[in-house]
């Protein structure tokens, strides 16, 4: 019992940092004040690794110690390894979520010093600032960090214990040595005192040797001299004094990062290694376990440097052998990276290349990729090149960090080193490439090449064994990319066919990365088939994303792409902006070309519809750069008919006529350039010979004659173009085409005729008043949560004098069903009352800056 030191923790600020040298007490200070306090159901504690370089195993054992806590279990959500995790969004995710904390909660972390890279220092500071106040953090660590602690300092919230705090009083050492049932003449225990200087670890080493000692006055009074002689002595006197068994497991054991039973008795070839392990805890003897039910355990640090030492004095040349065996025993339960290390560690680096193969695929789609890029590094310059297996790894390094010229050179190697390969090996490993070469094929947009892997995948050749571990994985893999390289060369239906296939799939094996991509491209394909809109899938596949903190992930780019222009599509361009705005980060073309083909198709078309037209020529030569470079895309031509429209309205006609060829995409195109220069009655002409229902812009050919009509003074035929383009609108939900041929002279005309979609009319003439942005701050914090179809047309009735009843009566639905649209629609806008929905409407550009009355 330390109670001077448990009074000062009880009462420490919001933050408090033990600093001190090794063996100082720390982490034994902490846990008995604990379990003193009974504080064991609120505290979390996370022991860092020995040189933590792992920045996403940390956080994500941060996550898992608060989530096991009495208050955050009830607050954190669970979190699913993935391919490229974003760090950043563990942490930002881990803060969102403890915001309503209302009860203490103490986050201790042990051993911060082995923390590696600034960017994890830079993670671990946002949460020391950013932290809900009942939240406690202990930081225990050897040396101070750049933790931006002066700023709690100021502020009276760091408590700050150091190496001279943590040293024992005459007092508490004489109670631990007693606690051994050892007793000291007062002049032992002063000198021993004043030797250590009360360091923690030399009085706790002392009274283990104490207790088998012949002569304790004497080993009191001669226990001298600096820390590494001090160590140096007690590895002679303390291990020398052990029973042999468990001199043999502490050397023998030295060389893992952990230790638990199992591989302890396969290192020394013994028995009863979990039972030594648990006394010597029990002991507080150096050993500290690792999880609950104590089955893997660590040596205090100093302490296992020391017996490494030890052990290569006494037994150097079995050192390999012991990697071989603690590789050999780790593969073969479930630890494959360690496994691994060991191997490269025993230099055996066929074995090591052997152990990477059976697993880098599941490491990648179990969120690892940084991990196998680390163990490649281990390897001796040119193995990856020379050993085909390693060479599929590497290649699917490459893939994933989008060099897909190097992911091919790779690929050649193994394809070329395979026939070396003992047929079972050989046989995973050309599945293996098969897979890889298919989503090579795929981004590459190499159909050819994607039919042909897809098919080897998917029907095997006779007589080869699948590997059942994988052939799920595998397949789900191969519907997915051939879904997604369907809608991009144009076929839909067969892409909605292989993705409701992988979605499934997905589903059934718990591969919730396929299911995020099958959900987002499935409804994409349904978007472009005129089947349904995007939205339902895409809100499905976000919410996959933001359950797995997945939000800032590279192959969630899709995800932002397809919503935002799925919401720009619908005429409701602040949503747009908000989600495309997201997808800036994710969507990047060395990864995924065809998603940032439409990612920048979108973007253009999202500026040139609010007359930013020198951006929209930006991001259509961005789009047409990046498509270039593959040999078809479903929205090529699209892209092309917007780059020329927004030509067109930055007078740049002379650039437009080459691209005439008299197609009806570009008779539209040749329409609106006929229009820009008052000639209407070429624009009617144009358009005369070409049927709206033909051409993939039917709305657009409908309002550009309504707009020649109405300028040849022709009123009834413009009144009855427009009417079918209001027809269109109105089914399909898809406004754009409204606002890219803005004509709000018309549509008020129009308004006052009779018309069946006077409503429709009224929310057009909305989204024209407010298309520019005009008058709107720019600083408006966008929506997290879209609005919904439903309260979205509440909320368009809001400026109005309606009732909610009379509201209803408009919309042909119950009072009730009003009420709860117009709740949850004041909840996604952060507001209470109506005026301030409305307010807040018009900031967000989802209302006019001055309404209309129904």
């Amino acid at each position: 019992m330390r109670p001077g030191l448990f009074a000062v923790l009880a009462g420490a600020g919001r933050v408090t940092q033990i600093s001190a040298g090794a063996g100082s007490g720390k982490t034994l200070l902490v846990r008995t004040w604990i379990a003193e306090a009974n504080l064991s159901d609120d505290a979390a504690w996370v022991s860092v690794g020995r040189d933590e370089h792992d920045a996403e195993r940390f956080w994500l054992s941060v996550l898992d110690a608060v989530r096991a806590t009495r208050p955050g279990s009830a607050l954190v959500g669970a979190l699913t390894a993935a391919p490229d995790l974003d760090v950043w969004n563990i942490v930002d995710g881990l803060l969102k979520d403890l915001r309503p904390l209302a009860q203490p909660l103490w986050l201790v972390l042990d051993d911060v010093q082995e923390l590696a890279g600034r960017d994890t220092l830079e993670q671990l500071s946002r949460l020391v600032a950013d932290a809900p106040p009942p939240m406690r953090l202990i930081l225990l660590t050897r040396v101070d960090l750049p933790l931006g602690l002066h700023r709690l300092r100021l502020q009276g919230e760091l408590t700050e214990l150091r190496g001279a705090d943590l040293r024992f009083s005459r007092e508490e050492a004489r109670a631990l040595i007693e606690a051994t049932g050892t007793r000291l003449s007062d002049a032992a225990l002063d000198a021993l005192v004043a030797r250590t200087e009360g360091w923690a670890a030399g009085l706790r080493l002392a009274a283990l040797s104490l207790v088998h000692h012949p002569d304790p006055e004497r080993f009191a009074a001669e226990f001298s001299g600096s820390e590494r002689t001090v160590a140096e002595y007690l590895l002679a006197e303390v291990l020398d004094r052990q029973p042999a068994e468990v001199t043999r497991l502490l050397l023998r054991t030295s060389i893992l990062e952990r230790v638990s039973g199992p591989l302890a008795d396969r290192l020394t070839g013994g028995t009863g290694a979990q039972r030594i392990l648990t006394e010597l805890e029990d002991e507080q003897a150096f050993v500290v376990s690792l999880d609950p039910q104590r089955t893997w355990f660590r040596y205090h640090n100093l302490f296992a440097d020391l017996l490494a030492l030890e052990l290569r004095r006494q037994s150097g040349d079995e050192l390999q052998a012991l990697h071989a065996t603690a590789s050999e025993w780790l593969a073969a339960n479930g630890h494959p990276v360690e496994a691994v290390r060991h191997a490269l560690a025993a230099e055996d680096w066929t074995q090591g290349a052997r152990l990477l193969a059976e697993s880098f695929y599941s490491l990648y789609l179990d969120g690892r990729a940084t991990t196998t890029r680390e163990l490649l590094a281990l390897f001796p310059s040119g193995t990856a090149t020379a050993d085909p297996e390693l060479a599929a790894v590497a290649a699917i390094d490459q893939l994933t960090m989008g060099s897909l010229d190097a992911a091919e050179r790779y690929l050649t190697l193994a394809d070329r080193g395979a026939p070396s390969l003992p047929s079972e090996r050989r046989e995973r490993l050309e599945v293996y490439v098969a897979a890889m070469r298919l989503s090579l094929a795929r981004r590459r947009m190499d159909l050819d090449g994607v039919a042909a892997f897809a098919e080897r995948l998917l029907v095997p050749a006779e007589g080869g064994t699948a590997h059942v571990a994988l052939s799920d994985d595998l397949r789900t893999l191969t519907l997915h990319e051939l879904g997604i390289t369907n809608i991009w060369t144009g076929q839909l239906e067969e892409a909605e066919r292989h993705l409701n296939m992988a979605v499934t799939l997905a589903r059934r094996i718990d591969r919730p990365v396929f299911e995020l991509g099958a959900l987002a491209y499935s409804g994409l394909a349904a978007a472009l088939r005129g089947t349904g809109t995007a939205d339902e899938a895409e809100l499905q596949a976000f919410a996959l994303a933001r359950a797995n903190g997945w939000e800032d992930k590279p192959f969630v780019g899709v995800v932002y792409t397809v919503l935002g222009s799925s919401m720009l599509w619908q005429g409701r361009l602040e949503e747009a902006d908000v989600w495309l705005k997201r997808g800036e980060q994710a969507v990047l073309p060395e990864v995924e070309p065809a998603v940032a083909v439409m990612f920048h198709g979108s973007r253009g078309l999202l500026e040139l519809v609010r007359g930013r037209v020198d951006e929209a020529l930006s991001e259509f030569a961005a789009a047409e750069a990046v498509h270039a470079l593959l040999p078809t895309h479903v929205l090529a031509a699209r892209v092309r008919v917007h780059r020329l429209l927004a030509q067109i309205r930055a007078g740049h006609w002379e650039a437009v006529e080459p691209a005439l060829d008299g197609s009806a995409e570009m008779a539209i195109v040749a329409a609106a350039l006929a229009l820009a220069r008052d000639d209407a009655d070429t624009a009617a002409e144009l358009l005369a010979g070409v049927e709206p229902s033909r051409t993939e812009a039917p709305m657009s050919a409908l309002l550009l004659s309504a707009l020649a009509d109405d300028a040849r003074g022709d009123a009834g035929a413009a009144s009855r173009a427009l009417e079918r383009a209001l027809d269109l609108g109105e089914r399909s939900g898809l406004l754009l085409p409204f606002l890219l041929f803005p004509a709000p002279d018309l549509l008020e005309r129009h308004a006052r005729a009779r018309t069946a979609h006077a409503a429709l009319v009224a929310e057009l003439l909305d989204l024209l008043a407010g298309q520019a942005g005009a008058g709107r701050p720019r600083d408006v914090e966008p929506l997290r949560d879209p609005l919904s179809e439903s309260e979205l047309r509440v909320l368009r009735y809001l400026p109005t004098n309606l009732h909610a009843t009379e509201i209803a009566s408009e919309l042909f639905v119950s009072e009730n069903t009003i009420r709860t649209h117009m709740r949850h629609l004041y909840a996604k806008l952060g507001v209470h009352r109506r005026a301030d929905a409305v307010q807040r409407g018009r900031d967000l550009g989802l209302l006019a800056t001055s309404s209309r009355r129904r």
